[in-house]
């Protein structure tokens, strides 16, 4: 039997969401008259009803109870707030959990957002050698990998530069090649790799790959269940912070993409975000040809999707600003992104501080299927906000080739064409 790396014994962790009371602050006075009034419990525990404020608890992990053994890759995935990025922040001793125990074996590498541990005052230099430092590595380990650590994150010309100055993408190279390869004997990796570009993903699953392969123990979580797939031996399911599903990661992603569909509309509470927040994404919705607000279109009718956002920026021009909205199926597989480097946004002088950013299309010419969408927004070719699953578009069947037949994502691909068959008696070939 093997010896396990990570046991997770009935754990749950609540938070207090508290509205700060609008009457003035509670004196000596008031407390010992209160106490007076309502007896011993008054004073230990205060009264918050009477005073104004209303305290609501969040769990955001119930009883979760898991095991993972030395050597073994393992997928954690669950819809926005299921309790994943807690249970890791558990895991490597960021908080601690209400109830329960979690014992860990070996030394712990993590990589919970980009750039996690690093000092914004030190050099890339300084900070590799801080965050090995941090996990308990001598200087002659980190001695040994560092010239690899650079050579992958592609920083060697800003290596001795603060890590302050630099862009997003050199930030998270660096974070994620830290985090790869120190030698920990279990490394915690979070949904950090989608705001890379394309070349950069298939390094960072390359390296995850390697990880696996090389005996460590990883716990991986992502919304790309091809990621999953791929690199995932068995996975566990979370909902609203509770288990659902443990054992392999087949049946695991079919459970997950069987769940009820989210609701689009705000996004101004989610937190499983990155970037540097000079411009926040904070409403999502989907609008039909008559502007009536849906979660569902027919395959080639027009559909205008409003984004709204908020910006710290003063005089934000059109030009420093990127949007891009990708569609993909529920497994992560791209389909098409919609963006204003293709169609440029159409704006006269500086945007306001709020406001919309809409994208209208004439013909949504895709299969009957659900599909996710994910936002990205840059100023200066910097990430300020990136949300995955940010909402989800449902696509229903229409007579769109006028023929009464409808073509089946999963058969027939994605995307339609329409398009018109002829015959020719003459053969010229």
């Amino acid at each position: 039997m093997s010896e396990f790396a990570i046991r997770i014994d009935h754990i749950s962790k609540r938070y207090r969401i508290g509205s700060t009371p609008k009457t003035r602050y509670r004196t000596l006075r008031d407390t010992l008259a209160e106490t007076a009034a309502a007896g011993w419990h008054a004073l230990r525990y205060g009264s918050r009803n009477q005073t104004g404020d209303c305290d609501e608890e969040f769990w955001a992990l119930r009883d979760v109870f898991l095991e993972v053994n030395c050597g073994e890759v393992t997928g954690l995935i669950g819809r926005n707030g299921a309790g994943k990025s807690t249970l890791l922040k558990v895991l490597s001793r960021i908080t601690e959990p209400t109830s329960g125990l979690a014992e860990v074996r070996g030394r712990v590498g993590s990589l919970l957002e980009v750039g996690t541990g690093f000092h914004q005052e030190l050099t890339g230099r300084e900070n590799v050698y801080l965050n090995g430092a941090i996990i308990g590595m001598k200087r002659a380990e980190i001695d040994r990998k560092f010239d690899e650590i650079v050579a992958f994150a592609e920083v060697e010309k800003f290596i001795d530069t603060p890590v302050k100055r630099y862009s997003s993408g050199m930030y998270l190279r660096l974070a994620f090649a830290v985090a790869a390869h120190l030698e920990t004997e279990i490394l915690l990796v979070d949904e950090v790799l989608a705001v890379g570009d394309a070349a950069f993903q298939r390094k960072c699953l390359g390296k995850m790959e390697e990880v696996g392969e090389s005996g460590r123990t990883v716990i991986f979580v992502s919304h790309d269940m091809t990621a999953i797939s791929r690199l995932a031996h068995s996975s566990v399911l979370l909902d609203q912070g509770r288990l659902q599903f443990i054992g392999q990661t087949d049946e695991a992603i079919r459970l997950y993409l069987s769940q009820p569909l989210s609701n689009n509309g705000d996004l101004s509470l989610r937190t499983d975000r990155s970037g540097d927040g000079l411009i926040r994404l904070d409403s999502l919705r989907i609008y039909d040809s008559r502007g009536r607000l849906v979660e569902s279109i027919g395959s080639g009718e027009p559909v205008t999707i409003a984004i709204g956002y908020r910006s710290n920026l003063k005089n934000l021009q059109p030009s420093d600003l990127v949007l891009d909205l990708r569609l993909t199926d529920m497994m992560g597989h791209p389909i098409t992104t919609l963006s204003t480097r293709f169609s440029p946004l159409n704006a006269q002088g500086s945007l306001p501080a709020a406001g919309l950013l809409t994208c209208h299309i004439p013909n949504l010419a895709l299969a009957e299927e659900t599909y996710a969408i994910d936002l990205w927004v840059s100023y200066r070719s910097a990430t300020t906000d990136y949300i995955a699953r940010a909402g989800e578009l449902n696509i229903t069947n229409s007579n769109f080739f006028s023929t009464g037949y409808a073509p089946v994502k999963r058969k027939h691909g994605a995307a339609l064409f329409k398009h018109e068959w002829a015959v020719d008696s003459n053969d010229n070939r």
